[in-house]
């Protein structure tokens, strides 16, 4: 490695203090095509190109929103990876260079569902902002679970080793790259990344200085069979099925009760947590008609909203609930048929891929499902003692209005971590509750937010956010700005200006 521009970067570091970190020249120090020679621990790249300014095209289709975010990238270098920690490992890593405005940071993203697939758009996003970035596809191919049966390294690959080989990997080649390890590593996804966060922080607690841990699904496998059983109640009969034309009044009802307990009536729920609904008041008077009820769907209702529990025996199946306000996505858990993700992991971790669903038996099959995995999805330790020793940030976020990843997850969690921890967590860990945001973006809420800037921040500064301005976004344009505000605050509204204006509005106590 050649010294010299490492000693530029130094110098100028020491100069302008820790809080402000020039971005690096387009003058790298290694070629983007001699990247292709860097030796990697347990792997090897496996091409290393430059990519024009706006010209990247990603493999497979792309919706309209991607294609034109990759539309507006700046020219970068392109580095794939095969890493083989295990004989029966192919983990498939890309890391993407900025050519310039590097702003000295790395920043990893995670996976939805079952993995599989290379998060293109999440690296375009951090690319546009200036920094390194890498994805994996966590060591297999396709959004299903037909990797695991026979294939015991492979779930330990999904589990947690696949996001920390592309972490080491990563800061392998941007130090190649620009002849200097990046000062800050950060990690930021949602739900299934979200896991992956949780679990980064727990076994590998120096891979990254902030973590971005959205909507986790830290009990993976308990999740995957109360989501089953849920089902399976839902559809018990014909009559208890709640169809998705009734969703709307099922969700106005629930706007109705309270929508204006806030102070603001604009369809969202900010403290769902504190919101009844009677929904034995929509009971159809009669037949059954659109706008009303049925006895069971009326108890189908209450299960949604309630912790999902054996209804013979009373045994409690997860804790997690689904709120108030959530209503418009209940065919993700409650439909006519299981969660794919779900009824995918049962059948290839748990049992066979000729299970049938309708045939689990509770509460026992719950409990086989959270042994079947030895562990390796679980992201429930909440000791970050290690994590937060050496300095690192965990922000936590959930959608209020999630249907189907239960925000109880996140405040379970949340007030676990400060119990293991004890003082020293404050400091350290931040929650924020969103609401009206369904399962990590969409809905009625202030969902789009930069939380990687916001731990990048704290991590740099060391004060812990109490807000964070979040937008909502109407075919492009911004129609609603609001605070999020770190838990257990709310946003409150002072009673003057426009409720659509973030201005208005300040964090207090509930």
């Amino acid at each position: 490695m050649r010294v010299g521009p490492l000693i530029r970067v130094v110098v100028v570091l020491a100069a302008v203090g820790s809080d402000a970190v020039p971005r690096v020249s387009a003058a790298s120090p290694v070629a983007c095509e001699s990247l292709a020679q860097t030796s990697l621990v347990d792997g090897g790249v496996t091409s290393a190109a430059t990519v024009a300014a706006g010209a990247f095209k990603a493999p497979g289709p792309s919706n309209a929103g991607a294609t034109a975010l990759y539309g507006t990238l700046p020219a970068f270098c392109r580095v794939t990876a095969r890493l083989t920690p295990s004989p029966d490992s192919d983990i498939r890593v890309e890391v993407w260079l900025p050519l310039s405005g590097w702003n000295r940071k790395l920043q990893a993203v995670g996976n939805g569902g079952l993995g599989g697939e290379i998060s293109y758009p999440a690296l375009a996003s951090a690319l546009q902002a200036g920094y390194a970035t890498v994805a994996t596809d966590t060591g297999h191919v396709g959004g299903n679970a037909d990797f695991v049966p026979g294939h015991p390294e492979k779930l330990v690959d999904f589990a947690h080793r696949a996001v920390h080989e592309m972490t080491v990997s990563a800061k392998t080649l941007v130090t190649a790259h620009y002849d200097a390890r990046p000062a800050r590593s950060y990690f930021s996804s949602c739900s299934t990344g979200g896991r992956q966060g949780l679990i980064e922080a727990q076994r590998y607690p120096e891979d990254f200085d902030g973590i971005v841990v959205g909507d986790p699904s830290w009990d993976q496998m308990r999740l995957y069979a109360a989501r089953v059983a849920l089902n399976v109640f839902m559809n018990r009969s014909p009559a208890a099925v709640i169809p998705p034309s009734k969703y709307p009044m099922i969700h106005e009802a629930a706007l109705n009760a309270c929508d204006a307990a806030d102070g603001v009536k604009d369809g969202v729920l900010e403290d769902p947590s504190r919101c009844a609904v009677d929904y034995a008041s929509l009971a159809c008077r009669g037949g059954d008609r659109p706008d009303c009820l049925t006895n069971e769907q009326v108890d189908s209702a209450k299960a949604m909203t309630s912790p999902i529990v054996d209804r013979a025996s009373g045994a409690l199946l997860h804790p997690g609930r689904y709120y108030p306000g959530s209503e418009l996505g209940w065919g993700g858990v409650g439909g006519p048929l299981p969660s794919g993700e779900s009824w995918e992991g049962m059948k290839k971790i748990v049992f066979t891929p000729d299970w049938d669903y309708h045939t689990i038996t509770l509460p026992d099959d719950v409990e086989r499902a959270v042994r079947a995995d030895h562990g390796l999805l679980y992201a429930g330790d909440p000791d970050l003692t290690r994590f937060f020793d050496h300095g690192g940030k965990l922000l936590m976020y959930h959608g209020w209005a999630d249907p189907l990843v239960s925000p109880d997850t996140s405040l379970i969690m949340y007030k676990r971590i400060n119990e293991a921890v004890g003082p020293a967590a404050p400091s350290s860990l931040v929650l924020f509750m969103v609401p009206g945001m369904n399962h990590c973006s969409g809905g009625a809420g202030t969902d789009v937010f930069d939380k990687v800037a916001a731990v990048d921040q704290w991590v740099e500064s060391g004060n812990r956010p109490q807000s964070i301005q979040a937008s909502h976004v109407t075919g492009g344009n911004v129609d609603r700005t609001r605070p999020l505000c770190a838990y257990p605050m709310v946003a409150r509204y002072i009673g003057s200006g426009s409720t659509d204006d973030a201005r208005n509005f300040r964090c207090q106590a509930p």
